[in-house]
């Protein structure tokens, strides 16, 4: 997998972005606790993790590290599906669920009340950084559409209301210049379909034109399996973003990094440049310690666990080799809680 590039936007000075960074790392490299808590006891009453679209990584991550946090406390975490990021945020500031997942660029919205969030900020505070998302815009292989810009009057899905997807696909549009807001023609034509939804409605359109989606926007890690699963189907191909993803990360705040979907995740020609978001685990402000640093230690010592074995893909996802004790407590602006923080400090983080 090509390695992706930070790039540090207009909006952020590159002074602020080194100080916040080692800001963080100083925090978690004090003298303290050596080693990690074994007398934690465990949480006294069940939670809930928010988790995403069904079939999606946030779905797939959620159940394991649910099921594993379960197993290790012998207390219930239970796993809910949601609309994505933006729906976690608020049903776990709000305190509806204990735990979720979200993007860092809808995280920061809700921390510092801007975009989506700018009737008022929200208070919430995060476990850790996990993996990454990719945005995958998504066509059939027998499309034409080999550019953004040859998705004028296209019909096209963004995610649905309340997800990260539709916050970055809304931005990407936006930024090239296609957002349903400019005169017509020049435009697409906007869906706010679920995962599934987006996958049946591209089905719908190659098997009968006229009756489905003419593209797909997602954002999600890799491989996002009902994605996948299209390539045996109908064929698909990735568009590529390049120029469009350099511009968003040199001009917005939100962690956005510019990288690439390797070939081999989807049986591709050829890498393809897109937009990488990362994901925060996040949690409500007074959750308890215990339910706190069990997730957090449950998501680094059985790692391998969660990973899972990939012959059973329903308890397998790649994406948990990714977790990184020493890059989950980048997570600014939101604060780590304060038992994550201990958990990262007792390991010498």
């Amino acid at each position: 997998m090509d390695r992706p590039r930070l790039i540090i936007p207009d909006s952020m000075s590159r002074r602020r972005a080194l100080g916040l960074g080692a800001a963080a790392a100083a925090a978690l490299t004090l003298p303290g606790c050596s080693r990690g808590r074994r007398d934690e006891p465990a949480p006294a009453a069940p939670a809930t993790l928010a988790t995403g679209n069904k079939g999606g990584v946030y779905d797939q991550f959620g159940t394991g590290l649910a099921s594993l946090v379960g197993e290790v406390t012998g207390m219930m975490l239970t796993p809910v599906a949601s609309l994505g990021s933006i729906d976690n945020l608020k049903k776990v500031a709000s305190g509806r669920h204990d735990v979720g997942f979200t993007t860092s660029d809808s995280a920061y919205a809700a921390y510092e009340g801007v975009g989506a969030f700018a009737s008022g900020a929200l208070r919430f505070t995060s476990l850790g950084r996990t993996y990454d998302n990719y945005v995958h815009v998504v066509v059939p292989m027998a499309s034409k559409v080999k550019t953004l810009q040859d998705l004028k009057n296209k019909i096209v899905s963004v995610g649905p209301e309340g997800s990260g997807t539709k916050l970055v696909a809304d931005m990407i549009l936006d930024t090239a210049k296609l957002d349903d807001r400019r005169s017509v023609g020049d435009t697409v034509l906007k869906r706010m379909l679920s995962l599934d939804a987006a996958v049946a409605a591209l089905k719908a359109q190659s098997d009968k034109p006229g009756t489905g989606i003419d593209a797909m926007i997602w954002s999600g890690g890799l491989p996002t399996d009902p994605i996948k699963k299209l390539q045996k189907s109908i064929g698909f191909r990735l568009v590529d973003i390049a120029e469009t993803a350099e511009t968003i990360a040199l001009k917005q705040f939100g962690g956005y990094i510019v990288s690439s979907i390797p070939p081999k995740t989807y049986d591709l020609a050829s890498a393809v440049a897109t937009l990488t978001i990362p994901n925060y685990l996040i949690a409500r402000p007074n959750l308890s310690d215990s339910w706190a640093w069990w997730i957090v230690n449950t998501l680094f010592r059985r790692q391998k666990d969660l990973i899972g074995n990939p012959a059973d893909p329903e308890h397998y996802h790649p994406e948990a080799s990714a977790l990184d004790p020493r890059s989950a407590i980048a997570t600014m602006p939101v604060p780590l809680h304060q038992a994550a923080e201990r958990w990262y400090r007792a390991n010498h983080i």
